[in-house]
């Protein structure tokens, strides 16, 4: 596959290869969620601490004329903060990503969903924003390259995450005030550079920028992820999914699947996707409208059903992949795995519900078939 308006030339071209060499063979596996495994370890505030964040704080990083000393009272809670694991419990991460794995996914999401400024603001810790995604990156690819030692011949990616942030950069939050904005495009395209900076610096083999309720919010990240290709001169595989809130069938930010597709299709990307808050079957009619109009591979990794009464997701291992098994036998799918409440269980039910299934073939090979 030549993907179009290519203008920099691969980062990696071996790993790019290989990535699209395997796309054109079969349906990749993406891994599942990273929260779901995160809280099977049930951790408690001191795991999140580790010994450099042991008073709530960063212990190396001094504001201003400030020096840490034993009276210093200005910690915080940071149970919760699961990108903070990265530098605090690292070994939680790993072993997830390892997982995930083992199972039979051939690509991993890195652990920085809310690695941005604005995220971790809520921390006080936005200052880790680049150093987060360089060791989310840096992990994931350690985990990939060793399974690859095990199993050669089956090349293992990591893709960079983006997530979303908690702001909307078009929608305002406050229903008596339509026309206010608690972020903005320039906000969000400097946490973005810093942080695809990171991911790139770590090792990451792609980035995806996910779970994109605001399409505004997406072309910042977009924006900052050109403008870190731009100043290298070289470029990755970048990926887009989206999510549908509700069953209107449409962004948070109003839009429908193909305008989805059509606002963002400027950024060339390798696949174009949803994931997130609905189940599979609620995702169905979307993505089957995101392969009719989409020219790149398209993506699925939804949750596993919708949360019930207490937040929880139902749907086994083998519902989802039998859902899925369906997209795939229709033509539907290039890349699927699983978001909130799938674990290394349904990612193996998942891989071996597709194994063998054509993967969905782009418009410019139809063309050239006919």
């Amino acid at each position: 596959m030549t993907l179009p308006s290519q203008t920099l030339p691969w980062l990696n071209p071996e790993r790019a290869q290989l990535l699209l060499d395997a796309l054109a063979r079969r349906i990749l596996i993406i891994d599942g969620a990273m929260g779901t495994m995160i809280q099977r370890h049930r951790l408690q505030e001191a795991d999140y601490r580790g010994e450099r964040f042991a008073g709530g704080f960063d212990s190396t990083h001094a504001p201003g004329d400030h020096v840490h000393g034993a009276d210093c009272d200005h910690g915080h809670d940071l149970k919760g903060n699961n990108d903070l694991l990265l530098l605090s419990n690292p070994q939680v991460i790993a072993g997830v990503h390892t997982a995930y794995l083992e199972a039979g996914a051939d690509l991993v999401e890195t652990n920085t969903f809310n690695a941005t400024s604005v995220s971790q603001a809520d921390y006080h810790l936005e200052h880790l924003v680049y150093e987060l995604n360089k060791e989310g990156a840096r992990i994931a690819r350690a985990c990939c390259d060793a399974i690859e030692l095990k199993t050669p011949g089956k090349p293992r990616f990591v893709i960079g995450v983006l997530g979303p942030t908690s702001r909307t950069a078009s929608i305002s939050p406050d229903v008596n005030d339509p026309g206010y904005r608690n972020t903005s495009f320039d906000a969000l395209r400097i946490t973005y550079r810093e942080a695809v900076d990171g991911l790139i610096d770590g090792g990451a083999d792609i980035v995806m920028v996910e779970t994109i309720f605001d399409t505004l919010n997406a072309k910042a990240a977009l924006f900052a992820v050109e403008e870190a290709f731009d100043a290298r001169g070289a470029r990755l595989p970048v990926m887009i999914s989206g999510t549908i809130t509700d069953a209107s069938g449409r962004t948070l930010s109003g839009q429908t699947a193909e305008a989805f597709y059509i606002s963002l299709m400027h950024a060339r990307p390798l696949s174009i996707g949803l994931n997130c808050a609905l189940g599979a079957k609620d995702l169905r009619p979307h993505i089957e409208t995101l392969a009719h109009v989409a020219d790149c591979y398209v993506s699925a990794h939804p949750n596993a059903g919708l949360p019930n009464a207490f937040g929880e997701y139902d749907e086994s291992p083998e519902e989802m992949a039998e859902t899925l098994h369906e997209f795939a036998t229709a033509g539907l799918l290039n890349l699927v795995g699983g978001c909130c409440g799938t674990s290394p269980e349904h990612i193996r039910a998942i891989a071996e519900a597709v194994a063998g299934i054509a993967p969905r073939r782009l418009p410019q090979d139809l063309a050239r078939a006919a």
